[in-house]
């Protein structure tokens, strides 16, 4: 992915996966597209890497902790 939408989250006691269905959303509601593809920081992982439907969570270290990188994987 080179182009897509960078979301801070910083809400206490709320999942990962709660984080990442809000910013897929407002996503959604900016550019009317489906994302498919979320990067994290390594350390926002929790016990496990939560599961989405056609969403892709991937570990990238250069997201700094807090953030979702969220868009569409490049087929290149």
């Amino acid at each position: 992915m080179h182009v897509g939408m960078l979301w801070f989250d910083n809400t206490p006691n709320i999942s990962l996966k709660m984080k990442i269905e809000k910013a897929v959303k407002y996503y959604r509601q900016k550019y009317h597209r489906e994302p498919n593809l979320c990067l994290i920081h390594p350390n926002m992982i929790e016990d496990e890497k939560p599961e989405m439907d056609s969403m892709t969570i991937r570990p990238y270290q250069p997201v700094l902790p807090g953030h979702l990188w969220i868009g569409i994987e490049d087929n290149n």
